[in-house]
């Protein structure tokens, strides 16, 4: 029986590895198939490259990352920032204008507006070399915005009272126990009022506009793609397939190669869409139906 046993052990030892191993075997063969190339052309490095600005703009790390690497990298001829975002906060959004504008110095830079680019996204995208507005596309809102609540009726209510030691007559602005009083509203203004005139300097600079049409151009206006190419926000209006054309004549590559999806992003993605579709049924936005 060993005798057997032994003579068998070149088919059985395959056998038993992989009933031990199956599943393990399964999941590497997945993961080989979702990242082994489709084709010849996936094994060619790409030349153009797109980069995406979606969604409110809090954490910027990985797009300043991708921006630089591709200003960094040779093989780039030229990038296509693909914005649909409502903005965000104000630092993250000058990351990215201010790596836009590094890149732009040595290569072209193209955003083409697939949905909304709106404030903080709109800040982070002024130093392209150019603006492609989709004509459903919604843009500028061009303005700065602090708000907080005043819960102090509903504290008073359930019996909450606050305790606080300070130091300095401001140190309480913003608290959300009490109404801010008119020199905090002062103070908060006058931030506002100064993030607000170097938002629209720096729009007026590198549109080249001038500061003093600001009422026209800004001032939390939100415009139709149309209506921002009349004001000087953007340089055309056009779908994704001419923002592409377009940073394809700025390069000056004969034969266009764009960077494949990562596959871990259309998952994340899918994702993303499934929860927004969940999320419209219980807060509905403007839409075409």
């Amino acid at each position: 029986m060993e005798r057997l046993k032994k003579l068998l052990l070149p088919i059985t030892a395959p056998i038993e590895f992989i009933q031990n191993h199956f599943k393990a075997m399964v999941f590497l063969l997945i993961v080989v198939l979702i990242f082994m190339p489709s084709d010849d052309a996936s094994l060619m490095p790409h030349n153009l490259e797109k980069i995406a600005l979606a969604g409110p703009i809090m954490d910027v790390n990985d797009v300043v990352k991708k921006l630089d690497d591709a200003r960094l990298n040779s093989k780039i001829k030229g990038v296509l920032l693909v914005v649909d975002s409502p903005g965000g906060a104000v630092s993250p959004s000058i990351e990215v204008a201010y790596a836009v504008k590094r890149l732009k110095e040595s290569k072209p830079v193209v955003v083409y507006a697939s949905g909304t680019i709106a404030s903080g996204s709109y800040y982070s995208s002024i130093w392209a070399n150019e603006i492609v507005a989709n004509p459903g596309s919604m843009v500028g809102s061009i303005g700065v915005i602090m708000q907080g609540a005043n819960l102090s009726e509903v504290m008073q209510k359930i019996g909450i009272k606050t305790q606080i030691v300070s130091a300095g007559k401001y140190k309480q602005l913003g608290t959300s126990d009490r109404e801010w009083t008119p020199y905090e509203k002062e103070e908060l203004n006058k931030v506002i009022q100064g993030t607000y005139d170097m938002f629209v300097h720096d729009v007026a600079t590198a549109r080249k506009l001038k500061v003093e049409d600001a009422p026209k151009f800004a001032d939390a206006h939100i415009f139709t793609a149309s209506q921002a190419k009349a004001v000087g926000l953007v340089d055309k209006l056009g779908v994704s397939y001419d923002a592409e054309n377009d940073l394809i004549k700025l390069s000056g590559v004969k034969d266009p190669l764009w960077n494949k999806e990562d596959p871990m992003d259309k998952i994340i993605k899918k994702i993303t869409a499934q929860t927004a579709v969940s999320l419209n049924t219980y807060f509905p936005a403007l839409s075409l139906r």
